[in-house]
């Protein structure tokens, strides 16, 4: 019972402040429907094509928007891979490298197409991940690192937007 009524008064406090999570305040930004188009590297075709799936599943998990077409977009997200490193993190005692840190930095541009106002945004995520003494990132890992990163980087994407959103004067 007593459970009950602190989740009541917790629910109560919360919708009474109006709290509204960081996604409702992107969604504002961008709108509901979204067009997503990520620049393929010609030296690296594989990456963006994982980074098209991460903005694929960004838009639909963390913004609740909905991928269309382009002419029938409320807005236009443009992705271009910035730049992809490794980086030693963690050796052994005998001086070989067991993690690695992985960073993904994606430039982002943004376009409304009510307002037809550019915004233009970068944004970086890293990623840690442990290999064996002695050997070499596999494909496996380093697509897997890859694909973290840009989530990461997806995620701070999100926050930055959301802000933009709530000083835009969008928030209800």
């Amino acid at each position: 019972m007593k459970q009950l009524f602190l989740g009541l008064l917790i629910a109560a406090f919360i919708s009474g402040c109006s709290y509204k999570p960081s996604s409702y305040y992107a969604k504002q930004a961008l709108g509901n429907k979204i067009y997503a188009e990520v620049t393929i590297s010609r030296q690296d075709p594989r990456n963006s094509v994982l980074i098209k799936d991460a903005v694929n599943e960004a838009i639909v998990s963390r913004f609740s928007g909905k991928l269309t077409v382009k002419e029938q977009a409320d807005s236009v997200l443009h992705v271009k891979i910035q730049s992809i490193s490794f980086s030693p993190t963690v050796y052994d005692r005998y001086g070989y490298v067991i993690a690695y840190k992985a960073t993904v930095i994606l430039a982002m541009n943004y376009e409304s197409n009510v307002t037809k106002k550019v915004e233009k945004l970068t944004a970086s995520g890293e990623y840690d991940f442990s290999i064996e003494a002695n050997s070499v990132i596999s494909d496996t890992n380093r697509f897997e690192a890859i694909r973290y990163a840009a989530t990461d980087a997806l995620n701070e994407f999100v926050s930055k937007i959301a802000i933009k959103g709530l000083r835009d004067g969008n928030n209800d």
